[in-house]
């Protein structure tokens, strides 16, 4: 099996982003965003997922994290669509469900060609720390497009903002994870009867 890995820089007016991906890593996370907590849930899908992941951002943080989050969710998809290539042998659908404490939260997945989020989350609060949590919507939604996923994400329960955040990138990871396993009995195939994703 060739290499599941990829490297993409994305340039705007607001925003520098380069990702680096390795699908079949061990968990390594490195990150410089400007964005500490945006960083903490990076990291959580590099280890949950068992990426290895290095991400760089420069953005308008003097407005605020919305264009640095959502191009951060662009460029990663974009950098995951490279490295997952023709889809040949993977899974193609993921799902986990994650608690952490008193928060339960489900992710799934599917690889199909098709982006579409369907993003089912409350929080108690606007914000944790600095950090605005209607930007994690728009991560997801970058990703989504740009990987061509579609994407389920709902909390089941929850009343720390924290920890529901938390369990979305813990789920996201390992549904990620899940969709991406090579399985050994379909060989070179696509998991598709139109025989393409």
């Amino acid at each position: 099996m060739s290499k599941r890995t990829a490297n993409v820089n994305r340039n705007t007016r607001e925003t520098q982003i380069a990702v680096g991906i390795n699908i079949d890593g061990s968990g390594k996370g490195k990150f410089d965003t400007g964005i500490p907590f945006f960083e903490h849930m990076l990291d959580q899908i590099a280890r949950h997922g068992m990426f290895d992941l290095e991400i760089t951002a420069r953005g308008d943080l003097d407005i605020d994290g919305h264009h640095t989050v959502e191009d951060v969710g662009i460029t990663l998809g974009q950098a995951m669509a490279k490295a997952v290539g023709e889809k040949q042998g993977i899974r193609r659908y993921g799902h986990a469900y994650v608690p952490l404490d008193e928060a339960l939260s489900r992710v799934v997945i599917d690889f199909a060609g098709r982006p579409l989020l369907e993003y089912h989350v409350g929080y108690p609060r606007e914000r944790i720390g600095e950090f605005d949590v209607d930007l994690l919507r728009e991560f997801f939604q970058g990703f989504s497009n740009h990987a061509q996923v579609a994407l389920h994400i709902d909390t089941l329960r929850g009343t720390n903002a924290h920890h529901i955040a938390e369990t979305l990138f813990k789920a996201f990871g390992r549904a990620l994870r899940s969709a991406l396993e090579i399985d050994s009995r379909l060989g070179d195939e696509i998991p598709s009867t139109k025989g393409s994703l």
